[in-house]
């Protein structure tokens, strides 16, 4: 589900094999105690939930770990916080992640198990439902798909309006809905698919939609005006995979805003706000999940896009039936996302989308 990753943060912050049991104990603490609170926590807390230990051991051993790197004090006389390399540092090793409970699964089996639902509509579905259960703002990117086309219809649905199918070689379905130029008949439908099988077949829509452009003049002599415009605007509705046709789906960007209660939060939240406009960098951060076995974490400065914010990236790939990428899901928030219940929920999220979209049962 989840491989640690190594830290990108070089030798100044300790390791695991540094801490001693006491060192690692009070810093699980405080992490954890960190998270569920979004709080600064301070030595008195952590001697109150248990830990046979006086108030004065326990600064001692904090200012310890505020030394090594893993924790700061944000103000004077406050508690600690864990710093970016101390949560890389819990979450590699300290974090106990579970799994999903059977309600959530049936929930987002049901959710995205719709059926009809095109590649759009899934990938949209996925990342709202995702902002919901972890409290983030979802994201997924649609994949750059080169495999060939295997086939290509066109179906009525009325008088005024046509569905443009597109299966591919490994496969993806594609759904257009388009209007229909008065007077079109089923063997114009006939006509325009059976063109366009024959010369995208077994090609990546990519690639044969740049050759095809420059043949569309001459097409029109072979067919007649209304099965042109149907093969001029298949081939304009199927994106194809080309890199300035993905999509970048965001979703849940007012979750962000529900724990910002300082102005410094408002701040960083404001610079995300930013940050999620930069489509591209995105793209290509999620695209970047793909090298990782399994979930995928990014906390703070170990990504350019998101040092200002200090926000957390946790992602997950989904594949084909084949094992092969077709794109990444995540959940984007603070650094201090409860991490222990949105990785199993973006883990499951992504291979239960990869299903869907590979045309296989949930």
């Amino acid at each position: 589900m989840y491989a640690p990753h190594p830290s990108p943060f070089g030798s100044a912050p300790a390791g695991l094999g540094t801490l001693d049991a006491r060192a690692r104990d009070i810093f699980r603490r405080i992490v954890e105690t960190y998270l569920e609170t979004g709080e600064p926590v301070g030595s008195r807390t952590i001697s109150r939930g248990g830990l046979a230990l006086s108030p004065a051991s326990i600064r001692n051993t904090m200012q310890d770990l505020t030394m090594a790197g893993l924790l700061a004090s944000p103000h004077t006389s406050s508690g600690r916080v864990p710093t970016h390399a101390g949560l890389r540092l819990f979450v590699d090793g300290l974090l106990e992640v579970g799994d999903i409970g059977q309600d959530e699964r049936r929930e987002i089996d049901a959710r995205l198990a719709g059926k009809g639902r095109n590649f759009e509509e899934a990938l949209d579905a996925a990342t709202n439902l995702l902002s919901g259960l972890a409290g983030g703002a979802g994201i997924v990117a649609s994949p750059v798909r080169d495999a060939g086309v295997k086939h290509v219809e066109f179906v009525a649905l009325g008088h005024d309006q046509a569905l443009a199918v597109l299966v591919g070689d490994d496969g993806t379905i594609e759904n257009r809905l388009m209007p229909l130029l008065a007077g079109v008949t089923p063997s114009t439908l006939t006509e325009a698919s059976n063109f366009l099988n024959a010369r995208l077949k077994g090609r990546p829509l990519a690639e044969a939609r740049t050759e095809m452009s420059a043949e569309l003049d001459a097409a029109r002599r072979e067919l007649n005006v209304a099965a042109a415009r149907l093969v001029e605007d298949g081939l304009a509705a199927w994106s194809g995979g080309g890199e300035r046709d993905r999509a970048l789906i965001v979703r849940g960007r007012a979750n962000l805003l529900q724990d910002a209660q300082a102005v410094e939060d408002l701040e960083r939240v404001r610079v995300l706000f930013d940050d999620l406009e930069q489509k591209e960098q995105l793209i290509g951060l999620l695209d970047g999940v793909g090298a990782a076995q399994g979930v995928r974490i990014f906390i703070g400065a170990e990504t350019r896009l998101f040092s200002l914010s200090g926000s957390a990236v946790i992602a997950a790939p989904y594949m084909t039936g084949r094992q092969r990428m077709l794109g990444a899901i995540g959940v984007i928030g603070p650094a201090r996302l409860n991490y222990a219940r949105v990785i199993p929920l973006v883990d499951y999220t992504a291979r239960v989308l990869g299903r869907i979209l590979d045309g296989q049962e949930t």
